[in-house]
């Protein structure tokens, strides 16, 4: 007996005309013409099913702010993180609650029901972390939260710096977070490292550093961050996040440090939208990108995962909580655009970032957790092009957001009625 049957799915890996048989929170058959009736059925019609999207990198305590105390005028990194220190003192654990809810409401329409967020303690008040933790638990039956200790200002460098991020883990925050290049000097930010990966190793928690988040090739504190992971034995347990800096880093040195981080098992999360936006400032022309290695480092097998980074904040004017928006950009600025690029890019939203994030239970198979979503695109490659609409989110075998088809209507003598860019404009590849 199920408890929903999804008919005629094609499944991420192109399998096509599947129906997925889900009972009891998990996925229980994945057949041709499953011969079985139940309560709730839908008809996928041919498009793609999915297993929930994964941000895997998120600012949640700044989301939805934007304009507060003031706009970002220059659009810079550096005017960003001015912005915050503004705004941070004005902070309220009620406004920070309401917020982040509002932004999970929109992810949960988008798919998206995975999410690791960093947590700024710079503040002693800690009431960023007072106010995700209660976030966490509030949207625990719908969306998994993971809450990363991350000292914006500086571990060393911010007054108490140290205690704080201490004593946000003490509260319950689920990772070892740190920026070692925002610290006052290139060997403060290595002892930070250093720090950091001891307390997770004693804590037995993973590690996400902002790792060289920066245009300067001589910024390379992933390769502390690879060394002292492998020190501490915390293989896979640890991400470097952005690593924009092997963007302007010589091709000699990389050919070293890449062996090293997949000696390190490292998992990387660059973030597309925000690295684009924030990185290259000082250039003219030829002007960089900043998007770190993405190419080089799926090829030597380093799992790599994208995050969406910000939505609407001090550092990032715009966001939608789309994960195939993040994907999207990223086929543009790695120049991934064959069509094996492209299943890379899209395993880097789903199963990618679930095994960055540690989950248990997810994916498209049997035995895995009913979390699934429907999308208004007949396959992957068409899911990256068009950022389709997500008919239907489906979380434990339950539907929880539903989303009318993207249908447009046309007045035209002589030519159809209406335009579904889900169907009517599929290449045969």
């Amino acid at each position: 007996m199920f408890d929903l049957i999804i008919r005629n799915a094609n499944l991420p890996d192109g399998r096509k005309g599947f129906d997925i048989g889900l009972a009891g929170g998990k996925i229980t058959a994945i057949e041709k013409r499953l011969n079985a009736v139940c309560g709730e059925e839908i008809d996928a019609m041919d498009r793609l099913v999915s297993p929930p999207f994964c941000d895997p990198h998120f600012h949640m305590d700044a989301t939805l702010s934007l304009g507060m105390p003031r706009m970002n005028v220059s659009g810079t990194l550096l005017e960003g993180i001015a912005l915050w220190g503004e705004l941070r003192p004005l902070l309220t654990k009620e406004a920070l609650v309401e917020r982040a809810l509002r932004y999970c409401d929109l992810a949960v329409s988008q798919g998206l029901l995975f999410i690791r967020s960093h947590v700024d303690t710079s503040d002693p008040r800690l009431v960023t972390a007072e106010a995700l933790i209660e976030v966490r638990e509030r949207v625990a039956p719908y969306i998994q939260l993971q809450l990363v200790a991350f000292p914006q200002d500086g571990y060393y460098r911010a007054e108490g710096g140290v205690s704080s991020l201490n004593r946000a883990l003490d509260m319950g925050i689920d990772i070892v977070g740190g920026i070692p290049h925002f610290e006052r000097t290139m060997e403060k930010g290595r002892l930070s490292l250093e720090a950091l990966c001891r307390i997770a190793a004693e804590r037995g928690l993973p590690v996400d550093i902002h790792c060289d988040e920066t245009d300067d090739p001589m910024s390379r504190h992933i390769e502390t961050l690879a060394a002292e992971t492998i020190r501490h034995g915390l293989q896979g347990r640890v991400a470097g996040s952005h690593l924009t800096s092997m963007h302007s880093m010589d091709n000699y040195y990389v050919s070293k440090l890449i062996p090293l981080m997949a000696e390190a098992q490292i998992n990387v999360i660059p973030n597309p939208l925000i690295n684009i936006m924030l990185q290259g400032r000082h250039d003219t022309y030829p002007k960089r990108r900043g998007m770190t290695r993405v190419r080089e480092l799926m090829a030597a097998g380093l799992n790599v995962s994208f995050g969406q980074d910000c939505t609407m904040d001090p550092w990032y004017s715009m966001g939608s909580a789309d994960m195939l928006e993040v994907g999207h950009m990223a086929i543009h600025v790695a120049q991934m655009g064959g069509l094996d690029d492209k299943r890379q890019i899209f395993d880097a939203l789903t199963v990618n970032s679930a095994k960055t994030m540690g989950l248990e239970g997810y994916g498209l198979e049997v035995g895995c957790k009913a979390d699934l979503v429907v999308l208004q695109a007949a396959d992957v490659f068409e899911a990256l092009r068009l950022k389709p609409s997500r008919l239907f989110v489906v979380k434990g075998g339950k539907v929880i957001s539903r989303t009318a088809p993207r249908i447009g209507e046309l007045f035209l003598e002589g030519r159809p009625a209406a335009v579904d860019s889900g169907r009517d404009y599929v290449p045969l590849y």
